[in-house]
C-alpha cells in the first residue's frame, strides 16, 4: 500500500474524529484548554486494532501541524510493529505500556513504561506495543498522522490485492 493511499484513507477518518471526538479542540486561535471531564472518547480509527478509543485533544490529525491525542487501550492490546513518518512522543497516564523496537511484537524485547513513562519515537522507527492491564497513553505529534505495518497482514484496514 503506498504512503499517499494511507494518508487519503486516513483523512476521513480523522477528520471525522477531530469534528466529533475533539469539539473542544476545533478552532482554538490562542490556546486549548480541555478540562479532564470535557475530554470526549470514540471509537479509534479502524487502522488501529478494534477495541481501542481516542480522544483528539489538539489540532486534526490528517492535517500538517500540532497534535495530541490520547488513546485509552484495554487489557491485553496489542500494537503490532509498525512505523510513522513523523516523530511519535508518548506519555502513559495510567496502566502500563510495553514498548519495544524491532520488526515483529516480541515481549521479551520489550520495556514496561509506567505512569508519568515516556518515549519518543523517531521517523521511521520500526516498534511495537502491547498491554497487560487497561491503558491510557498520551501521544504528540505533528500531523499529519499516518501509521504503516511492517507486515502488511497486521493492517486492520484489509485493501484489495493490488489497490
Amino acid at each position: 500500500m503506498s504512503i499517499t493511499r494511507l494518508i487519503v484513507q486516513l483523512a476521513p477518518i480523522a477528520v471525522s474524529l477531530t469534528l466529533t471526538a475533539a469539539a473542544p479542540a476545533v478552532a482554538q486561535p490562542a490556546h486549548v484548554l480541555v478540562p479532564a471531564d470535557k475530554v470526549q472518547w470514540g471509537p479509534a480509527p479502524p487502522v488501529l486494532p478494534a477495541g481501542a478509543q481516542i480522544a483528539v485533544l489538539e489540532g486534526n490529525p490528517s492535517e500538517k501541524g500540532p497534535v495530541t491525542l490520547r488513546l485509552q487501550l484495554p487489557a491485553k492490546y496489542d500494537i503490532p510493529a509498525h512505523w510513522h513518518s513523523m516523530t511519535e512522543r508518548v506519555t502513559v497516564l495510567t496502566g502500563a505500556l510495553n514498548v519495544g523496537m524491532g520488526d515483529k511484537l516480541d515481549r521479551t524485547a520489550s520495556q514496561t513504561l509506567e505512569p508519568g513513562g515516556f518515549v519518543s519515537l523517531p521517523a521511521n522507527m520500526r516498534h511495537f506495543a502491547w498491554t497487560a492491564t487497561p491503558t491510557t497513553v498520551q501521544i504528540n505529534l505533528e500531523g499529519p498522522f499516518d501509521i504503516f505495518y511492517v507486515n502488511p497482514a497486521d493492517n486492520p484496514v484489509k485493501t484489495p490485492a493490488g489497490k
